[in-house]
C-alpha cells in the first residue's frame, strides 16, 4: 500500500492507497517538534485500529508546509518503513508548468492540490483550500500552474476576532441562521462565514476574468463544509483532494 502524508500547519492528514482506492485516512493534530520516533508511534497506533501493519505500506510521498517535519516524516520511513519517503519539492517530476516568478515560492500543498484539481476538472480550473491559510491556486487550459492568492484562514480570523475583542466569545463555526445576527453569536457567526463566503465569491468572479473562462471551481480542506453551502461559485467539494494529488504525483514520479 503506499502511505500519503499531507503535513499541514494545523493537521496533519494522512491516508493509505490500494492501487487508485484509498483504503483509510486519518487526520492529527500537527505538533512541529514532533520527532521520527513519535511520528512512527503515531501513525503505527492510527493504523492498527484499521488492522493495518507498518509492513503494510510499501512506498509513501509527504507533502509538508512545515519545513522542520519535512526530513522527520522522511526519517522515519527510512527507520519504522524500509524505504525511502518521496518529498515534494524541487526536483519531483509534476506534469505540470509552473508560470510564476519563482517556482521555489510554491508550497507542496499548493501544487498538490493544483495537480489533483487539473486531473479532476481539466484546464481551466481553479482549487480553493480551506486550511490555516485559504489558498486560490489557477491553473490554465493547458494544464500550467498559473498562480493563486493567499488570504488569511477562517480560524485566524476568527482567532484574531475574539482576542482583540475583550467581550466576544470565542463561538462554534457552524452555519449562520440569519445574515443579520439577533445576538452577539448570531452576529459573529454570520460575519465569518457569510463574509468569507462572499470573499470566495468576489475573488473567483475575479479570477474568471483575468481567465476569460468560466473555470470550474473545486473546495477542499477542513472548514469547506461550513462556507461552501454559502458560495454560488463553487461547484465541488472534495475532502481528500490532497491526498488523491499525492497519489497522483507518486504515480508520475514511480
Amino acid at each position: 500500500m503506499l502511505l500519503v502524508v499531507d503535513v499541514g500547519n494545523t493537521q496533519t492528514h494522512f491516508g493509505t492507497f490500494d492501487g487508485e482506492r484509498l483504503v483509510e485516512h486519518w487526520r492529527f493534530a500537527t505538533v512541529r517538534e514532533s520527532t521520527a520516533d513519535e511520528l512512527g508511534a503515531a501513525l503505527r497506533n492510527l493504523l492498527e485500529l484499521r488492522g493495518v501493519g507498518l509492513s503494510d505500506l510499501t512506498a509513501s510521498i509527504v507533502s509538508s508546509t512545515v519545513p522542520q517535519l519535512e526530513p522527520e516524516w522522511v526519517a522515519m520511513a527510512e527507520r519504522y518503513l524500509g524505504h525511502r519517503m518521496l518529498a515534494v519539492g524541487p526536483g519531483l517530476k509534476t506534469g505540470m508548468a509552473i508560470r510564476i516568478d519563482d517556482p521555489r515560492e510554491l508550497g507542496a500543498d499548493r501544487l498538490v492540490n493544483a495537480v489533483a484539481a487539473h486531473a479532476r476538472l481539466g484546464g481551466p480550473c481553479i482549487a480553493v483550500d480551506f486550511g490555516t491559510a485559504v489558498n486560490y491556486d489557477v491553473i490554465s487550459g493547458a494544464g500550467e500552474y498559473l498562480g493563486g492568492i493567499i488570504a488569511p484562514g477562517v480560524e485566524i480570523s476568527l482567532d484574531a476576532l475574539t482576542s482583540r475583542g475583550a467581550k466576544l466569545p470565542r463561538i462554534d463555526l457552524i452555519a449562520p441562521r440569519t445574515a443579520i445576527g439577533k445576538g452577539t453569536v448570531g452576529a459573529i457567526r454570520a460575519g465569518i462565514v457569510y463574509g468569507f463566503a462572499a470573499q470566495v465569491d468576489g475573488l473567483i468572479a475575479r479570477i474568471r476574468a483575468e481567465l476569460g473562462a468560466d473555470a470550474p471551481t473545486v473546495a477542499t480542506g477542513g472548514l469547506a463544509h461550513v462556507v461552501v453551502p454559502c458560495t454560488e461559485s463553487i461547484d465541488e467539494v472534495d475532502d481528500l483532494l490532497t491526498l488523491t494529488g499525492l497519489r497522483l504525483l507518486f504515480e508520475r514520479n514511480g
